[in-house]
């Protein structure tokens, strides 16, 4: 996402704390901590702090494609699946909900409405309504 602060960031966050594509690092931050878990007799289950930069998967490519390095490891881990079958970092699901979390944050942008989105129909509703772009 981005904001008149500057630049785009990419952050996701989980009970378990943050992954800040900005920065290639993950983080317990954001996650649920001790005090906030008991309250609802859950466990804490923070990730550890771990430096994706650190990784030996390297980029290459002959052309200055303008792709952010990140892109360019999905695009190079993704080829290579292909060539050699095995199971890609993260399967299509994570692809599709990444796109359904999108339509919906699209939806609640343009209708101004409260989104759900419906896992049988597989439909996004803004305001019970299927939402149309």
């Amino acid at each position: 996402m981005f904001n008149s602060a500057g630049g785009v960031k990419e952050i996701y966050y989980s009970n378990n704390g943050e992954l800040n594509l900005d920065t290639n690092k993950v983080t317990p931050n954001g996650g649920l901590t001790d005090q906030f878990a008991k309250s609802m007799k859950m466990k804490s289950n923070l990730l550890p702090e771990i430096d994706l930069t650190d990784s030996e998967l390297k980029v290459e490519t002959s052309a200055n494609t303008g792709a952010d390095p990140m892109t360019s490891l999905h695009m190079l881990n993704w080829m290579e699946c292909i060539r050699s079958r095995k199971e890609p970092n993260a399967p299509v699901e994570a692809g599709y909900d990444h796109s359904v979390a999108n339509i919906m944050v699209t939806a609640a942008l343009r209708t101004k409405k409260f989104v759900t989105f419906d896992k049988i129909k597989q439909e996004v509703l803004a305001d019970g309504k299927v939402f149309q772009y």
